[in-house]
């Protein structure tokens, strides 16, 4: 066993999200590609006598530091689950923007089951922690997995998606979050004014066979056409202002753009990093964002540094 040691683990963008209808049980099947991108969160696990949390990064203010981070969670899922105390202290240092749709809890608790795996010297089996994951959050089991993959039931069961070459990215980091659970029942609403909004009323989610070719030839541009987000129209009724963001992305050159996930970060896809430097300088002038970021990808999920 190891003192210290550091995990990084990265964000994602879901390059399509298929949302099905609402269920009995109040969740909605999925359909979704996701996509990790070389934006990084680090957590660092030591030996301590009881487990805490420190948080470092830009949006460090607004992390959790009590049982409701998804990394301590994660600890104490693991603890219980191989009968030992959960003592470590957990530094998070974060990059990926906070509640932003790019799963930074979701990445934070993936690499907290890594790291404290290692610290305490369990051994854990890449299925044992596959299955914690899941048992944490949707997100959780993408961020140990990383690339590309296809996830369905609520996006915990993975599927690799082939791959060819790197994608270049821009993100338009919004002021605030958007409440995922108040994204979902805007979708609900928007689909029964349509006309239903539960499983029998809306097609079931599956993956878009145009954006998996694209994804497999390394084609830019066809990515950027099939990009998708069934969540989107929901977004944009609580945050109209991302319209002039998801604007400003594609007058700028972006040959792709959609809200990320539930948002409110706004995903654009450049057919090069030149063209993605860019489109990030216009974005950054526009004033329809709070920060921009860029990254490529796909890059590997959770691992031990």
């Amino acid at each position: 066993m190891s003192s210290s040691l550091t995990v990084r683990v990265p964000a994602k963008v879901n390059v399509q999200l298929a949302v099905g209808g609402r269920r009995a049980d109040g969740f909605h099947g999925l359909a979704t590609v996701f996509f990790a991108v070389g934006l990084y969160d680090h957590v660092t696990a030591s030996a301590a006598d009881a487990l805490t949390i420190t948080v470092e990064g830009p949006d460090a203010a607004v992390v959790p530091t009590d049982d409701s981070n998804l990394a301590a969670r994660a600890a104490r899922l693991l603890a219980a689950r191989y009968g030992v105390e959960p003592r470590a202290h957990l530094h998070i240092s974060k990059d990926i923007p906070v509640a932003g749709g790019m799963a930074g809890g979701s990445a934070d608790g993936a690499a907290a089951l890594v790291a404290c795996d290692a610290l305490w010297g369990l051994g854990a089996s890449r299925e044992e922690l596959f299955e914690l994951a899941g048992e944490l959050g949707s997100d959780v089991p993408f961020s140990l997995h990383g690339g590309v993959a296809l996830g369905e039931g609520r996006g915990e069961r993975l599927t690799r998606v082939e791959t060819s070459g790197s994608f270049h990215w821009v993100f338009a980091v919004a002021d605030g979050g958007l409440s995922t659970p108040a994204v979902y029942g805007e979708c609900d609403r928007l689909r029964e004014l349509a006309g239903g909004a539960d499983e029998f009323s809306v097609p079931a989610p599956a993956a878009d066979p145009k954006l998996l070719a694209a994804l497999a030839e390394g084609d830019a541009a066809a990515l950027g056409a099939a990009l998708s987000n069934d969540l989107q129209p929901a977004a944009l009724s609580l945050r109209p202002s991302l319209a002039d963001t998801l604007r400003a992305g594609q007058d700028a050159g972006a040959i792709g753009a959609l809200v990320s996930g539930s948002g409110p970060t706004c995903a654009f896809l450049a057919k090069d990093a030149r063209e993605a430097a860019s489109v990030a300088d216009s974005l950054a002038a526009s004033g329809t964002c709070r920060n921009v970021r860029t990254a490529a990808g796909p890059v590997p999920g959770a691992v031990l540094l």
